[in-house]
């Protein structure tokens, strides 16, 4: 009798794999993308590059040469070259971008005019100014005098020292004022007793510089009598009015710092003024500065005040508490009020004080822009 191994038992089949994808899907995946049609140009959703900018030269040259070749007056050929251009881009930018964008682009227009017809006085002053200042702005004029001097020649020197003299004494004594009284506002102030000092805060804000002058001479003729003329009497007028700037300014960056800066302080057991001191000063010491700077920029080229307080004086005078003091401001009214026999002379040291004050402001302005980048220590983000 024989025995037979066991035999394995037979496997199933199995149905083979497809490789191939249906005929969908392939159909799907070969099929291309649809390609948009190609639209005319003048309708192709956008004007092209520059386009409002070339007509709007294009009507700014047509202006000009209107301006050149008839007696129209200036004004109404530019307010019909600049509804002319408004016209025109609108009515473009409406046929091929639509009403949306033609607006948009109107009023871009709009307030770019606006800002130009803004600037336009400006620029025309400044043109002026230096055209006709340029001819006595010479070594003589920042050396010499006006003592004894008759028709041409002589300078301005001495008014140059009293602007600077008086303009120092008053930034003595408004920015510590200005200072402190904003700190109070700004960190102590509470109560009724704060809304009155924001109150006339304000009110001497816009105080009239007049009356300014007309206080510090009633101020000094109660001591020293009516007829008193001194450079100190000038400072104390322009104090009052760049008292209020100070303060107003101060107290706008002492609000930008954050209170987490002084919530930290106060965590780790500093008290409240040493807080101010060391914290919140430092950090806003940038925007104190340029408000500082922007203030003595503001109060130097004031004439009305300084005609009351300090008179007029020929001579270099570098003490602001011994008699009459001159300054810039009124040594160009004075040059321009009473000319003598050559009266071009007269007027033309009269431009040349215009645009040294002028170049001097100009100066603190730009100080009060370098500054921050110097003194800046707010927290970059």
């Amino acid at each position: 009798m024989s025995t037979r191994a066991p035999q394995d038992p037979p496997r199933p089949e199995v149905a083979p794999v497809p490789t191939e994808e249906p005929a969908a899907v392939a159909e799907v995946r070969v099929r291309p993308a649809p390609v948009p049609r190609a639209r005319p140009a003048i309708t192709g959703g956008a004007l092209p590059p520059r386009a409002a900018e070339g007509l709007t030269l294009g009507a700014a040259i047509l202006a000009v040469a209107a301006i050149a070749l008839t007696d129209v007056s200036p004004v109404a050929i530019v307010l019909c070259a600049l509804a002319l251009a408004l016209g025109s881009v609108y009515a473009w930018s409406r046929i091929v971008e639509g009403p949306r964008r033609a607006k948009d682009r109107a009023v871009t227009i709009a307030v770019t005019s606006a800002f130009l017809f803004a600037v336009a006085p400006l620029v025309s002053v400044l043109y002026t100014v230096a055209d006709r200042g340029l001819a006595r702005f010479d070594g003589e004029f920042f050396t010499e005098s006006a003592r004894n001097v008759v028709g041409e020649g002589g300078g301005a020197y001495h008014a140059i020292v009293g602007t600077l003299v008086i303009t120092l004494c008053a930034a003595i004594i408004s920015v510590p004022i200005g200072i402190l009284a904003a700190i109070y506002l700004q960190e102590y102030g509470r109560g009724p007793l704060k809304r009155w000092l924001t109150f006339f805060v304000d009110v001497m804000t816009g105080i009239p510089s007049i009356v300014a002058g007309l206080f510090a001479f009633a101020l000094f003729a109660l001591f020293l009598g009516p007829g008193v003329r001194l450079g100190i009497m000038g400072a104390v007028a322009l104090s009052v009015l760049m008292i209020p700037i100070v303060v107003r300014s101060t107290e706008e960056m002492l609000k930008v710092v954050p209170d987490s800066l002084r919530e930290a302080s106060y965590a780790l057991g500093v008290p409240k003024w040493r807080t101010i001191l060391k914290v919140v000063l430092p950090t806003a010491l940038a925007g104190i500065v340029t408000g500082v700077m922007v203030a003595i920029a503001r109060v130097m080229g004031e004439t009305a005040p300084l005609i009351i307080t300090t008179g007029t004086f020929s001579s270099t005078n570098w003490n602001p508490f011994d008699g009459r003091m001159e300054n810039l401001p009124v040594f160009s009214f004075n040059q321009y009020k009473n000319p003598g026999v050559l009266r071009d002379a007269y007027f033309d040291r009269a431009w040349a004080a215009a645009l040294t004050l002028i170049a001097i402001v100009m100066l603190l302005n730009l100080a009060a822009r370098l500054l921050p980048r110097r003194f800046g220590t707010e927290t970059r983000r």
